[in-house]
């Protein structure tokens, strides 16, 4: 400035005159202005791009998960009035295929008609092989699937059919032939050698034994049937054996036999359950089901015949099963309750795949339920007065029959299995002993019950970053002040490199080291990792006071700021007699084995793969982001204010304490939330290095795992558009929230402590 006066002077002396206008200059300024111009529109852009971007990662995730939350949906379709029914008798059974093609219809009467679900155009009429003279008074179905039907005949017979649906291709056209099969022989069986009426019956074919149950009034009949095949002939045989239980002194009016034939179910009176171990033959208990005036109006198994659904004359439906009590026991246990009005329950159909079912009542409403998620996805009339419903296996297609006609529904019900019970309570699944969280979203039989409650994923994610937190925070934040505040400049300008060069370190080579080497380490050497943890600062504060008491002139030779070299020894020192004396101290103190003296002595449960590795591994990974962030934050505090402190009579460290760290403190807090966020966002160290096993325990031996983890791991194997696939979308969801209101939070405690500590 001063020579661009003295020019504009000297020129002006000269009789000379400056032009600012030239075609250069307002060339430059245009030049310069179009600069400006571009560089607040990139940043303008690029940070609104970047909000953008974020705002459509929820909208997507928010897409994704909505579903999951929708209810069960009816779409009615023209209803069927063939000329076919009018002149058959009432329905005992309807059942739909798989393909949603071929519909069957039982009537009294014993004739079977199969037809086209469509347009209900007859294929073929079968008349079952009933003794002269006899009539069908009851009807009972295997479990869910299995197309086994049980009629229990007038007589004392019964006789066991599957209808079944094989598909040909003759000429290249796919064909569905209904046909009727008797796997026991078409000769009815004698079940109640009195001849007397079957008024209910039951059935149970588990691998080659057939388990027969049947009822009249209060008497009680059961059969056992096993069948064997010769290998060398072919030749099959069956024994009959007769089974004698405790007979009941109030008129039966349901039965239920497990599919392990371990449990016979005998409802009787108004509301009351008797349970028989069929293996000891022997009654389990008598239990009370329903209170107040209500009566049991039908009663039908679940999926995988465990639950019992037992629906009222009040309309509600409540689940059953048995469950272990303190004493080892097995108790019939009241679970959960429906409500589908206020009619009483006259049928319960549960889904073949899915631990869903529907109900019917009197007055045709049709409810839609899920047992596991403990939902009511959908509550609609579907007919006027009394009906009977079939369910298609894929529960895709609904067959109602009233009044004369045939009703066809088509059923939306994707995703009933996800609840905000299911997601964040407890719930009590079946073969449990209590309600629990649990996460586990697949299984190799097709009963499985979905369990996919995001709590104990919360929670191995806090607990992971809990545990790192307590390592990296502490050290970090202490190192970062020393480096910043008490380090010499020169030897800050090698230290400060060298700890933001860890953060270039991929965290698989982390997790791949922590997994392989580090865990089974921590495991053979847990006294020295504890030693190592207790006399390290021990150590330090040891040298340090040593050094105090040296010789002036010794301590002089060490440059001011260079102290800090003098305790790599020791440290090293520290860790070589830590781990050294290990097994002395795991021979002397636990008997030579402190993994054993753990579980057995204090039952603390221990896994190699434990949190305790992650606090290591992961604690080592995030020290790079606190640290870097909060010694730029310190050493960012001006001069000034350190040597007016200082020049008022203040020592180092109450400077330190009093000026530095509070002038520093929106740093320091935001590297700490940084580092949160790492931690809790981290996902390879976790998914090596913990076992991955989603429990609930802050057991620091105990393995977790992460809703990251889990998301990384179970993404690829999931179903696109399934519960499972929408349900780890939303574990991202909650990570993200989780992620945004932390940054939210701390940027709202950083922006006061700014202005709280700004007058310093």
């Amino acid at each position: 400035m001063n020579d661009l006066a003295n020019n504009s002077m000297s020129a002006q002396s000269n009789g000379l005159r400056l032009d600012f206008n030239t075609p250069a200059q307002q060339r430059k300024r245009r030049v310069r202005a179009f600069k400006d111009r571009l560089t607040r529109w990139y940043v303008s852009i690029g940070g609104l791009a970047v909000l953008g971007a974020i705002t459509l990662i929820f909208f997507y995730l928010a897409h994704v998960v909505l579903p999951i939350f929708a209810g069960a949906e009816l779409k009615p379709l023209k209803a069927q009035q063939p000329a076919w029914l009018a002149a058959q008798n009432d329905a005992l059974l309807l059942a739909v295929e798989e393909q949603n093609k071929v519909a069957m219809r039982l009537d009294r009467a014993g004739q079977v008609q199969f037809f086209t679900l469509k347009d209900s155009a007859p294929l073929n009429r079968v008349q079952l092989p009933l003794p002269a003279g006899a009539s069908i008074t009851s009807v009972s179905q295997d479990q869910p699937g299995s197309h086994r039907v049980l009629l229990g005949l007038s007589n004392g017979q019964v006789l066991v059919f599957t209808h079944t649906y094989p598909v040909t291709y003759p000429d290249n056209v796919k064909t569905i032939t209904p046909t009727l099969q008797y796997p026991f022989g078409e000769a009815p069986i004698v079940l109640d050698p009195q001849g007397r009426a079957l008024e209910h019956v039951a059935l149970s074919e588990n691998g080659d034994t057939l388990m027969l149950a049947g009822s009249t009034g209060a008497e009680l009949s059961l059969l056992s049937i096993s069948r064997e095949e010769n290998l060398m002939t072919g030749e099959v045989s069956q024994d009959e054996t007769r089974i004698g239980l405790p007979q009941i002194a109030e008129p039966i009016k349901a039965l239920v036999i497990d599919p392990r034939q371990q449990w016979l179910y005998v409802i009787n009176g108004k509301a009351t359950a008797d349970v028989f171990d069929l293996r000891s033959k022997s009654l389990n208990g008598r239990y009370a089901m329903l209170k107040g005036d209500a009566e049991v109006s039908t009663l039908s198994p679940l999926l995988g015949g465990t639950s019992l659904l037992v629906g009222d004359s009040k309309g509600g439906i409540a689940q059953w099963f048995m469950v272990r009590d303190g004493d080892g026991k097995s108790v019939l246990t009241h679970i959960r309750d429906f409500s589908l009005g206020e009619k009483p329950i006259t049928q319960i159909v549960p889904e073949e795949r899915r631990k869903g079912f529907m109900a019917l009542d009197a007055d045709g409403m049709l409810g839609i339920f899920h047992s596991t998620a403990h939902r009511t996805l959908l509550v609609e009339r579907v007919a006027d007065g009394p009906t009977h419903a079939a369910l298609s296996p894929r529960a895709s297609r609904l067959l109602v029959e009233s009044n004369g006609q045939l009703q066809r529904f088509v059923v939306d019900n994707p995703h009933p299995e996800v609840s905000w019970s299911a997601l964040w309570s407890k719930v009590w699944y079946e073969n449990y002993d209590e309600p629990r969280y649990v996460w586990q979203s697949t299984s190799a039989n097709s009963d499985f019950e979905p369990k996919l409650s995001l709590a104990p994923l919360t929670f191995g994610t806090l607990k992971a970053a809990f545990y790192a937190m307590i390592l990296a925070a502490p050290l970090a934040i202490c190192a970062a002040i020393y480096t910043a505040y008490f380090m010499a400049p020169a030897m800050r300008r090698k230290v400060k490199p060298v700890i933001e060069l860890m953060e270039a370190l991929p965290t698989v080579i982390l997790g791949f080291f922590a997994g392989l080497f580090l865990a089974p380490y921590v495991e053979g050497h847990l006294p020295g990792i504890f030693s190592l943890l207790l006399l390290t600062p021990v150590g330090v504060l040891l040298a340090a006071y040593l050094w105090s008491r040296l010789p002036e002139k010794v301590r002089l030779a060490i440059p001011e700021g260079w102290e800090a070299a003098l305790l790599i020894p020791v440290i090293l020192g520290v860790g070589a007699l830590s781990l050294g004396m290990s097994g002395h101290l795991e021979n002397w103190l636990f008997g030579g084995d402190m993994r054993h003296w753990l579980s057995n002595d204090l039952g603390i449960a221990f896994d190699q793969r434990n949190a305790l590795v992650v606090g290591l591994a992961m604690g080592f990974a995030v020290i790079p982001n606190i640290f870097s962030i909060a010694e730029d934050a310190v050493f960012s505090v001006p001069k000034s204010l350190t040597f007016g402190s200082l020049a008022l009579g203040a020592t180092p460290w109450q400077t330190m304490t009093r000026v530095v760290i509070l002038t520093a403190s929106p740093g320091i807090f935001s590297a700490l939330m940084i580092g949160l966020g790492r931690a809790v966002g981290e996902t390879m160290i976790v998914l090596m290095a913990t076992g991955n096993t989603p429990i609930m325990d802050m057991n620091i031996f105990e393995g977790l795992r992460t809703l990251a983890a889990n998301t990384a791991v179970e993404m690829p194997e999931s179903e696109v558009g399934s519960s499972h696939y929408r349900v780890l979308f939303l574990a991202a969801l909650v990570l993200l929230s989780f992620t945004f209101v932390m940054n939210t939070l701390a940027e709202v405690i950083r922006t006061r402590l700014r202005k709280k500590y700004a007058s310093l």
